[in-house]
């Protein structure tokens, strides 16, 4: 039994949500994160934010990476290559800001990130994207 209903809404939000939402959200949360170290640049705590933003971008990037590199990954492997090479330059992105901070040049993972979850978010084969992909950003 769970302490309490959110926890329970949580356990079974997480067994039910398919693995290209799932991985959307992730996305999603990942520019959430940036866009508002961004929007709050000049904050005492922009540091620890940034670096915590940073370092979250980095590990879902890196997940990404090592499902792209598995044999049994099914996407066509052009489209893995594609991938690949778009999260090659989001680590040096990533780097770069890390030793070069400046809040515009977080606008390109924001907009990768959130244009990726999008992606995974469209119905396959109709290429049709739900508004909400981008729901409470400002555009970037």
């Amino acid at each position: 039994m769970y302490p309490n209903p959110l926890q329970a809404y949580q356990s079974i939000e997480k067994e039910t949500i398919s693995g290209r939402e799932t991985e959307a959200r992730v996305l999603t949360e990942a520019a959430l994160k940036l866009n508002y170290c961004r929007e709050h640049w000049d904050d005492v705590d922009r540091k620890d934010r940034l670096d915590e933003a940073l370092n979250y971008n980095q590990r879902v990037w890196s997940i990404i990476q090592g499902e792209l590199l598995d044999e049994k990954n099914q996407l066509p492997k052009e489209l893995r290559e594609s991938l690949l090479s778009l999260s090659a330059f989001i680590d040096k992105r990533i780097f770069n800001i890390m030793a070069y901070p400046e809040p515009d040049k977080l606008a390109i993972v924001i907009n990768i990130n959130l244009n990726i979850a999008a992606g995974l978010r469209s119905t396959p084969g109709t290429g049709a994207q739900p508004a909400a992909a981008v729901q409470n950003i400002r555009a970037v």
